[in-house]
Parts: structure tokens; C-alpha cells; sequence
């Protein structure tokens, strides 16, 4: 096919959309003109831009490319969350949503025309290099981000395994812009992270929803509860950026035993679902605490309000990101891919949490941990350190804390309990939730 031919059929394509979009059905079935001549108009100056182009620009320009870059402009244009997407770019995220991708784990979005993190994905390079939720991207390698699409920034920052990328941050906070050079990674997806913070108190943290989260954490509440008299447990949702609608709906389920998860209300009636929660096998009625923050996003975002509304779980932390709106992608002809945002969804309540978020019943901020060197522990002076003290009747030695060899978990629980106030505060309410529950106050 020439290109002139090409081209045409391209636009005749273009055409046969616009005015499907524009036809609808009245109640006899005939099929009824709505704006037509407006469509055509609009049709009619999108072809002669074409036509000056490939006639006069300075140099030959490619009509396939000139197509896609004016539908990749029109769905831009929609929302910061819709895109369209090449048949590459396609593929890389039905890979992604199966749970690895080669990169450096960034989730990123587009706030107030600035490229934003909305956070890092925990132990991937990105992390591990110090980015945080909140960072402005405003420069990849040499080019500027202002006005760059989101698919182009993901594509200029993931690359080969072993590469390095080049980002400038803005930080709130600091004076000046921040350099990365970040070493390109495979990034598993490791969705679900658990363990024992007391022997009764279980963490667990859920960094993202992908296809085999809902299966993953199922196993991962067998083993701690097959193990364990599991009294409370410290859920997990911070910079926790969202994913499939239908894994939040199914992980959610797990914690309820009724009640509505979730709604969603589109244009389109196949969009409007709703979800509710059934009688789970296991029987699971301890008190949950969970943490969110301003990376808290989309699906993770669902979980917390269906816990919240449902009474099920405490939220603490701080307000989450406020992405109320689900995207469906939606597969092209040529293989090329549709990211479009075609409902907003509810929590059990009815709040819409598009830009508002979700408030946490407990606002704590969290508050990085102090170099112990600038802040040494006050020693205080016990009994047990006057010379000659007597000794407890009920012990037969000296009181001490026994000693034991420390395992890498048991390093790691003290390390985040050490510098994490709010997994610290969790673990203390669910402690003062146990006591209180076993105080009889009067009737």
C-alpha cells in the first residue's frame, strides 16, 4: 500500500470512530445522527493539518507516526491516568501486572503538570538509592520533563538490565535539585511481605496488587495462623501504589465477611459494579491497625476504605494520595493498547476518594529516625544498681535480660520497630486494644 493510501485509510479509520462515537440508537432501533456535520467538520481540519504536513514540513514525516502521535495527544488529553500505548508498550505491561519488569521500580504519575513519584517499589534500585514519594522528576538523562507524556517517561527511565539512568529531582524540603544515577534492575514484584512483630502481633506488607496477590497472601495468612494465636496485626499499605482492581476486591475479602468492598460508576453500564464480601472459611477476628500514606494509591487505597467503613480495621498514618478513578485497557486492532479511565469508584460508604483520599481515623506522621549518636539514652539509676541490694525472694540470681543469639528476622523486626514510629504505635495500640478488652467496666 502506498503511503498516500495508507494515510487515508488511517483517517478513514479515524472517521468510522469518531462517528460510531457520535450515533446512538432510538427506541425503534434506527439509528439516529448526533452532531454529524460537527464530527465531519472536525475530521475535515484534522486531514488537512495532515495534508500540510506531509505537503510542506521541512522534512518527510512518517503518516503512521504523525496518526499516533495525534491519538496519543487526544487521550492525554483526557486525564493524567489515560494513554495510549504501542504494541510494545502494550506487551511490557501485561509483563508488568504479571509481576516483573526491568527498570528501577518508580511508580510515577502526573500532579499539577510535574512528573511525581507516588512511590518507590520497596527493594528495587529506586529505594534503594533514597527516592521517595513526592519527588519531582524533572529531568531524564538531558531532556526536560515539562510536557512529557506519562508513557514517554516510563519508557526514557526503564531500559536494559545494568543500565544506568540519569534523573534530577526536586524535593520538597531541599534548596536544590537532587542527582540520581540508578543502575537498571529486573524488578520482581514481591507483593506480600510478612512477619512476627511480638509472638502475637503479626506485620504484614502488601507493596502492590498484581495478578497473584489475593493467592499469595491466602498462603501467607496459613502459615502465620497455622502457626501462631494471631492476637493482632499491623496491615501495611504505605507507598503502596495501587494495580488490579480485582486483586484489591479479592485481598479485602480475606479480612471481611460481609459488607460492600466497593463500588464503581461508569458512562458505560458495564462499568457499574459492585462488590461485596463473603463468609470467609477461616474465621479471622482479631484487630487489624492499617498503615497508609500520601503513597498509599488506587487499589490499596480501595482495601483501606473497605476495611475502614466496614469497621474491621484502625487507619493510621497520614492522608492517602486520592486516586479515585479505574482504568480498563482495552486491546487495539494492530496490538496496540487503550489505558482509559471508565468509572470512579466508591468506598462502602459512598465517598468518592478522588483528590480527597483517605483520612486516617489516627493522624501520625511519620518521623525518620535520630542518629542515637546526637541523642544518647538517659541511663537511669535502678535498685538493682545499688551496692548490696537483696535479691527477689522468687529468683535465685541476679536480674538481668537473658541473652540470645539474634536471627536476621529477629534483626530486621527490631530495626523497624526501632525506626518506624507508626508500625511502633500500631503494635502499642494492639497491645492497649488486648488490655482494655479484659477491663469490666460497669453495666
Amino acid at each position: 500500500m502506498s503511503v498516500s493510501k495508507k494515510r487515508y485509510a488511517l483517517v478513514a479509520v479515524l472517521i468510522s470512530l469518531c462517528l460510531g462515537g457520535a450515533l446512538f440508537l432510538n427506541g425503534s432501533g434506527r439509528a439516529v445522527n448526533a452532531d454529524t456535520e460537527k464530527v465531519y467538520k472536525n475530521i475535515e481540519i484534522f486531514t488537512e493539518v495532515l495534508r500540510q504536513i506531509e505537503k510542506s514540513y521541512v522534512e518527510p514525516q512518517d503518516s503512521h507516526e504523525l496518526i499516533y502521535g495525534a491519538i496519543k495527544g487526544m487521550v492525554q488529553n483526557l486525564d493524567p491516568h489515560s494513554s495510549f500505548m504501542t504494541k510494545e508498550e502494550h506487551q511490557e505491561l501485561m509483563l508488568e501486572t504479571k509481576g516483573s519488569f526491568t527498570g528501577i521500580g518508580v511508580e510515577i504519575t502526573v500532579k499539577d503538570d510535574i512528573l511525581t513519584v507516588v512511590s518507590p517499589i520497596e527493594g528495587t534500585p529506586a529505594y534503594n538509592a533514597g527516592m521517595k514519594a513526592g519527588d519531582q522528576i524533572i529531568r531524564i538523562e538531558d531532556a526536560k520533563t515539562k510536557d512529557m507524556s506519562l508513557l514517554e517517561a516510563v519508557k526514557k527511565i526503564r531500559g536494559p538490565k545494568g543500565t544506568k539512568v540519569n534523573l534530577t529531582i526536586m524535593r520538597p524540603g531541599e534548596d536544590k535539585p537532587l542527582e540520581f544515577s540508578i543502575t537498571r534492575g529486573v524488578i520482581p514484584l514481591i507483593s506480600v511481605r510478612h512477619h512476627f512483630l511480638t509472638p502475637e502481633i503479626c506485620y504484614l506488607r502488601i507493596s502492590n496488587f498484581q495478578s497473584k496477590t489475593s493467592h499469595d497472601l491466602s498462603s501467607a495468612l496459613e502459615d502465620l495462623e497455622g502457626t501462631h494465636d494471631i492476637k493482632g496485626l499491623v496491615l501495611d499499605l504505605r507507598n503502596n501504589p495501587g494495580g488490579l482492581l480485582s486483586q484489591a476486591i479479592e485481598v479485602s475479602d480475606l479480612f471481611l465477611d460481609s459488607g460492600l468492598i466497593v463500588s464503581t460508576k461508569g458512562r458505560v453500564s458495564s462499568q457499574d459494579i459492585t462488590a461485596s464480601a463473603h463468609k470467609n472459611r477461616v474465621s479471622r477476628k482479631y484487630p487489624i491497625i492499617v498503615l497508609i500514606n500520601g503513597g498509599t494509591a488506587s487499589a490499596a487505597e480501595i482495601m483501606a476504605g473497605a476495611l475502614q467503613d466496614n469497621k474491621r480495621g484502625l487507619v493510621l498514618g497520614t492522608r492517602s494520595f486520592g486516586k479515585g478513578s479505574v482504568q480498563t485497557i482495552l486491546p487495539l486492532s494492530d496490538g496496540s493498547g487503550l489505558r482509559l479511565t471508565t468509572a470512579r469508584y466508591y468506598t462502602p460508604s459512598g465517598k468518592s476518594i478522588q483528590l480527597k483520599g483517605i483520612t486516617p481515623d489516627i493522624e501520625l506522621t511519620f518521623i525518620p529516625p535520630v542518629d542515637k549518636k546526637d541523642t544518647p539514652d538517659r541511663k537511669f539509676f535502678r535498685e538493682e544498681d545499688l551496692e548490696g541490694h537483696m535479691l527477689n525472694e522468687a529468683k535465685d540470681s541476679e536480674p538481668g535480660v537473658e541473652t540470645y543469639e539474634e536471627t536476621e528476622q529477629d534483626r530486621q523486626v527490631r530495626v523497624l520497630l526501632e525506626n518506624d514510629n507508626q508500625v511502633r504505635h500500631a503494635v502499642e495500640l494492639l497491645k492497649s486494644w488486648r488490655i482494655f478488652s479484659r477491663i469490666e467496666g460497669d453495666n
